[in-house]
């Protein structure tokens, strides 16, 4: 190799370690927030599992599949109440469906989506005698 070459993987090399000095510091920040992160969701996790029977975690985590939204605000509700001490046993089946339905009650009283689909048509081509005058005109 000719001694410009060896200068230029250097330079290069150089670059790279002063880079990686200026973003270490940046990278132990982002890994102690994600550590934190990382500990609150155990967290939860573990209480949720002293406060859930399996049934109505199954039944969770399967709500959590269609609308994450939604188990995220059951989940916060339930460690509120175990917090609390408003829990004297473990949350079956049935219980979570209870609490799902006031859930979705108190979000149509707040009119939030209730998961209805409303289709609003436009009138005009849709009406086979609207089609019949328009053949007759040509």
């Amino acid at each position: 190799m000719a001694d410009s070459d060896l200068e230029e993987l250097r330079r290069a090399r150089l670059q790279q370690l002063q880079q990686q000095r200026g973003t270490a510091s940046g990278d132990a920040k982002q890994d102690e927030q994600e550590a934190q992160r990382q500990r609150e969701a155990s967290q939860r996790a573990s209480l949720l599992t002293q406060i859930l029977t399996p049934e109505a975690a199954d039944r969770l985590g399967r709500i959590r599949l269609v609308k994450e939204s939604r188990a995220t605000d059951i989940e916060n509700r339930l460690i509120m109440l175990a917090r609390t001490g408003q829990l004297r046993a473990k949350v079956t089946e049935e219980q979570l469906k209870e609490l799902l339905g006031a859930v979705s009650e108190a979000e149509e009283e707040r009119g939030g989506q209730t998961g209805k689909i409303v289709v609003n048509r436009r009138g005009g081509w849709d009406d086979d005698d609207d089609l019949d005058d328009l053949l007759k005109d040509v």
